[in-house]
């Protein structure tokens, strides 16, 4: 049998490495600040989540109504869950800046 190349395995991972070496050279370039960055970034995209989340739901009610109680169910249980993970982003965002700060403090 024909032996095939591992170069071909690569190729789908390609994105993924580009994707992924800003965050790690804002690591390795910025330090302590560059976490307090990517922090400040989770944040963010945390807020944007739950932002996002209330006005597709306000959507839903504006322009369909009040549905039955399964429909409306539905839509509060979707809610509560891009809330509780961009509860999570927050919190994760927060967790990072303080580990900044505090190492940028003690190490600093």
């Amino acid at each position: 049998m024909r032996r095939q190349s591992e170069t071909l395995l690569l190729v789908p991972l390609l994105p993924i490495f580009l994707i992924g070496m800003f965050p790690i050279l804002l690591f390795g370039l910025l330090g302590f600040f560059g976490l307090g960055i990517f922090g400040v970034l989770v944040v963010s995209v945390g807020l944007t989540s739950a932002l996002e989340a209330h006005s597709h739901f306000t959507e839903d009610i504006i322009t369909h109504g009040y549905g039955r109680s399964s429909e409306r169910a539905v839509q509060a249980t979707d809610l509560q869950t891009a809330t509780r993970f961009a509860v999570l982003l927050d919190v994760v965002g927060i967790a990072l800046i303080l580990a900044s700060a505090v190492s940028l403090i003690y190490f600093g």
